[in-house]
Formats: structure tokens, C-alpha cells, sequence
């Protein structure tokens, strides 16, 4: 901020030192009259100095942008006004010989009285102008900053609800899980609660970055399946897929856990045979990934879970990919595909 105010600073004496030379710098070589500059250029300029300052400073945010804008004009034209008769006034009582020169040849070169008052008061608008435009567009510029950083936490704070949202959905649906273990595997339900215990230490303590390697979601999402097929009888068959080693691309944590937590809760019969097949396969910056179970509708009378997986993630994608992301499903058959494609770049 310090840095840009000096910018700021030096730019302004940049352009007002351009206008001061300005007599010079379009005559060339030419020889000028100083009492000439100083009354017909350096004068004005000063005036226009304080319309364009006093402008920018005080009147546009006191009177232009409350609404006052009767206010504004008025002390603008007394200012303007004033400002004529001061040039006139100094001309006549500290620039005799410039008068003496201008008398002699009004006949001849001068501007008729109303064209040289009208071409005055043109040079004092333009600065008037120029400042309403400039702290305009400042003021735009800072309200569109603030409304950006309002979005951004607007956004944060979405995300982060759905995150929150997600811990307690995914933790009571692995107890749950869990539970269903207790009676008929005590052993497994331990080891069970043991891998709960990692994969919840991954949820509370490495996922709240905004990006995390793909690789470290992979070995959570592969430890989650191990933990739900214990659970699972010998009818249901799960297969998986993920790139092995590190593939250098970064991603948003827990977007396909809901995906695999659906396919266990709706893809899995315990008198039928049934078929889970989950793949992940990258390309460059692109991820693809697919589950295809078959379909067990839920019984009316089954409260397990909340229904908020999918939905949750299908927020989630929208805030963090927007137009990156493609996500499909299709129930064909007794057969559920999903696919979800996501361009992380």
C-alpha cells in the first residue's frame, strides 16, 4: 500500500511537471516570453490545480457521491467563477505590457470577449471532469475489490459448512457400519474402529487445506474401502483401481468418498450376489473417476444415513470447479454408474 501511494505521488508530479514545460516543449526551439506563460498558461494551470485537488479531495466525497449534487455545482461555478475574475484581475495589475500587447492587436488577432471567456472556462471543467472521473472509477474499483473479498469469504465459509457437514455424515455412517460388525465379528468391529480412527485423524487434520495430493486421497479413500468390506458378505464382490505412486496433481479432499460411500449403502444385498467396481485413472491435470454397483433400492422403513452425500458433493463441485467438472449418473438396468470428471489446472 505504502509502495503504491508513492507511485501515485510521483505520477502526479510526473504529469504536473509535463504541463508546466508544455509552452517549452511545443515551441521548440523558439524563444518565449516568461510574463507571457506565467499569465496566459502557468496561472490557469495553477487554478486548475486547485479545482481538480479541491475536487478530489473534499467536494466529490463530501457533496457528488451523497446525493447533494446541487451542492456540488454551485460551489463549482463559484469556484470557476472566481477563478475567471482572478486571471482577469491579475492580468490587468501585474501584466501591463501583456495588456498593452493585447489591446494593440485585438482588432486584429484577439477572440471576440464571449469565445475567449467560453475557451477559459473550458480549461477549468476539463480538471473538474477529469477528477470526478478518476475518483469515480476509484471508488468503483474499491467496491468491486470489496465485493470480490466479500464473495471469496462468502465462499470459504460455504465450503467449510459443507465440510463440517461431511465429518459427522461420513463418521455416523462408519459407526453405523461398525455396529452392524459388533455381534457377529467383535474382532473385526476392532480392527474396524482402529482404521475409523486413522481415517477420521485424515478428515480432522489434513483436509482442511484448500488442495491436498491426490496421492494422500487415494490411500484414505483405499483404506475406507478396506474398512467397508469387512462388513460386506462373501455374495458382494469389490473391485478398485487408482493410479499408483505420486501423480503431482492436487485436488480438494473428499470429493469421491460420498461416491464410494453410496455404492456400499445402495450396491450391496445381503442374500444377493452384487458387484462394486470403482476406477480412477489420470491424464495430465484430469481426473476420471467411476463407480458402478448394482442397485438395491433402500426400504422405505431404512433411516440409515442422511441422503446428504451426494448432494453435499454436487455443492462442493459447483463452488470449487464451477465450469471444470462433469458429473453424470445412470441407472440402467440393476446396474448404477457414476462418473465424475474434474479438469484440477
Amino acid at each position: 500500500m505504502y509502495k503504491n501511494k508513492n507511485i501515485t505521488i510521483f505520477l502526479h508530479l510526473l504529469v504536473w511537471l509535463t504541463l508546466v514545460s508544455l509552452p517549452y516543449l511545443l515551441s521548440y526551439s523558439q524563444d518565449q516570453e516568461l510574463d507571457r506563460v506565467k499569465a496566459h498558461f502557468w496561472i490557469p494551470l495553477f487554478f486548475s490545480a486547485i479545482i481538480f485537488y479541491f475536487n478530489y479531495f473534499v467536494l466529490i466525497d463530501r457533496f457528488l457521491f451523497p446525493k447533494k449534487t446541487l451542492f456540488f455545482i454551485v460551489i463549482n461555478i463559484a469556484l470557476i467563477g472566481l477563478f475567471l475574475f482572478l486571471k482577469e484581475y491579475i492580468e490587468d495589475n501585474y501584466f501591463q505590457d501583456i495588456l498593452k500587447k493585447r489591446l494593440a492587436n485585438t482588432e486584429r488577432t484577439a477572440p471576440p470577449f464571449k469565445m475567449a471567456v467560453y475557451i477559459q472556462l473550458l480549461s477549468y471543467l476539463a480538471p473538474l471532469f477529469f477528477s470526478v472521473a478518476l475518483k469515480s472509477t476509484k471508488r468503483w474499483a474499491k467496491t468491486e475489490a470489496e465485493r470480490k473479498e466479500a464473495a471469496n469469504f462468502k465462499l470459504k465459509s460455504e465450503l467449510q459448512h459443507l465440510h463440517y457437514q461431511l465429518q459427522p455424515h461420513f463418521f455416523f455412517n462408519s459407526l453405523n457400519n461398525i455396529y452392524s460388525l459388533v455381534d457377529i465379528s467383535p474382532d473385526q468391529a476392532k480392527s474396524s474402529i482402529h482404521s475409523l480412527s486413522k481415517l477420521m485423524r485424515y478428515m480432522l487434520y489434513e483436509t482442511n487445506l484448500e488442495v491436498v495430493p491426490l496421492s494422500k486421497e487415494i490411500d484414505f479413500l483405499k483404506k475406507y474401502i478396506d474398512l467397508m468390506t469387512l462388513r460386506v458378505s462373501d455374495k458382494t464382490t469389490v473391485n478398485y483401481s487408482f493410479p499408483s505412486g505420486e501423480t503431482g496433481i492436487q485436488i480438494a479432499p473428499l470429493l469421491f468418498i460420498s461416491l464410494i460411500e453410496n455404492a456400499f449403502k445402495h450396491g450391496v444385498s445381503a442374500t444377493k450376489p452384487s458387484t462394486i467396481d470403482i476406477n480412477m485413472t489420470c491424464d495430465d491435470n484430469t481426473v476420471l473417476f467411476s463407480v458402478e454397483n448394482h442397485n438395491f433400492p433402500k426400504k422405505t422403513d431404512d433411516k440409515s444415513g442422511s441422503g446428504i452425500g451426494l448432494q453435499n458433493l454436487e455443492k462442493r463441485l459447483e463452488l470449487l470447479y464451477s465450469d471444470k467438472f462433469n458429473f453424470k449418473t445412470i441407472l440402467k438396468d440393476d446396474r448404477f454408474l457414476v462418473t465424475l470428471k474434474i479438469e484440477t489446472n
